[in-house]
């Protein structure tokens, strides 16, 4: 009998160490909730966009006689995480890219999918939102093709890095984040060809990873981030936040993927990290509400704020990033043979829809501006409720933007090519 415990003992012990094992390996391969915050994102910045035609604050190409103070408020919980979220997905997409293609072969695959796109929409789209704005103005050009000469009266101005292109007329837009992201892409190339990336893979096996270990230190960059916002100052146009700053979120996410203790950390340490982040969010809003300048002032109220701002953004996106994850190492410790089975929603339509919009995000995100800007500019003139004219414009704007994407940019090889999709 003591035999047949200690047996059953072993056994025991044996099961209870493979499920440990199982929840603590990594979890390689593509990660569907990465994809999903994609899309959430992308899809959301139609929502978002549609609001700022009513939001007393900011000065959107459209702008309704109605406004509101609440659109800055309610944006403000996206506006702290959403683009940054985009970034570090993206550096964390840029180390398994690197590692697949190589250095050459990752600039190849930047220039296609990012620069062709953001050339074609600076010549055919970009224009549009603003001559929107200009056309009611005193001294505006009434016709498009009268206005578009105009965009393209640039001068250089290298204080404005990246955006060195200045004009009265001329910006990037709504794409100012493809300019970031493919300027970002090319310096982090240039790193890695002076530090190879096997040298890289050892700094993420460094004591930085095993330091990760101990609760709260997968925070600490939110340090980093407070200080950057709170004395380089925070910017309206690049969604609230210093264009440096989103370097940071990119160039971090691509150490974090070197290593799955940071990736461990973040599930460890998410609820942590929310709280915290709900708290500096918190003590934000009495420095937007009073004052005067809070993106640019060197008052200490100011400072603190966008310190405050910057720290929140870092916990938030860990805070995401870790409970999502939590999810799918449940689903790894549950099946049986230690795999992640496939989740519901990659299933029948499900999948379908997934894969379509994987491949759809791209074209969507540039679309989407010029044709929320558009909508909104007739129904303004429209005498109706703020938020019937906000259903509508978004309604309105999905249909349009999926319709342009259905039956141009998807059925044309050429098409595909300028929207940077595979032909």
């Amino acid at each position: 009998m003591p035999a047949e415990a200690a047996e059953r003992n072993a056994r025991r012990r044996t099961m209870t160490a493979g499920r440990a094992e199982r929840t603590e390996a990594p979890l390689h391969g593509r990660r569907p909730e990465l994809d999903a915050l994609r899309a959430l994102v992308v899809l959301g910045l139609v929502f978002f966009h549609a609001a700022l035609v009513f939001d007393a604050e900011d000065d959107f190409y459209v702008k309704n006689a109605d406004t509101t103070e609440a659109v800055t408020i309610i944006a403000g919980f996206a506006v702290v995480w959403a683009m940054p979220m985009l970034f570090l997905i993206s550096g964390l997409g840029a180390w398994y890219s690197i590692s697949h293609r190589g250095p050459g072969g990752f600039v190849k695959e930047r220039l296609l999918r990012l620069g062709v796109p953001l050339a074609f929409a600076f010549v055919a789209l970009l224009p549009i939102a603003p001559w929107v704005r200009q056309r009611d103005e005193p001294g505006g050009v009434d016709g498009y093709l009268a206005f578009w000469p105009r965009f393209f009266d640039v001068h250089v101005d290298l204080g404005e890095l990246p955006f060195v292109l200045q004009g009265d007329h001329f910006e990037s837009g709504h794409l100012w984040f493809v300019v970031l992201l493919l300027v970002f892409s090319l310096m982090l190339t240039v790193s890695v060809r002076w530090l190879p990336l096997d040298v890289t893979r050892r700094i993420g096996d460094s004591a930085a990873a095993s330091a990760a270990r101990r609760t709260g230190v997968v925070l600490l960059p939110a340090l980093a981030f407070a200080l950057l916002s709170g004395w380089a100052g925070m910017e309206d146009d690049y969604a609230g936040w210093n264009r440096w700053a989103y370097l940071l979120f990119f160039l971090f996410g691509f150490a974090l993927a070197g290593d799955e203790r940071f990736r461990a950390a973040m599930r460890r340490d998410a609820g942590l990290a929310a709280a915290l982040g709900g708290v500096l969010f918190v003590a934000v809003l009495p420095g937007m509400l009073l004052a005067d300048e809070p993106f640019t002032d060197m008052t200490p109220l100011a400072i603190s704020t966008r310190a405050a701002f910057g720290a929140a953004g870092w916990c938030w996106v860990v805070a995401i990033l870790g409970l999502l994850d939590r999810r799918r190492t449940r689903s790894v410790a549950a099946a049986p043979d230690g795999r992640l089975g496939a989740p519901p929603s990659a299933t029948g339509l499900g999948r379908r829809t997934y894969a379509y919009l994987a491949t759809a995000l791209l074209p969507l995100y540039i679309l989407h501006q010029p044709i929320v800007v558009g909508v909104a500019s007739g129904l303004v003139r429209i005498e109706a409720p703020i938020v019937v004219k906000y259903i509508v414009i978004v309604v309105a704007s999905y249909t349009i933007m999926l319709a342009v994407y259905e039956l141009f940019v998807r059925r044309w090889w050429v098409a595909r090519i300028l929207f940077g999709m595979r032909p």
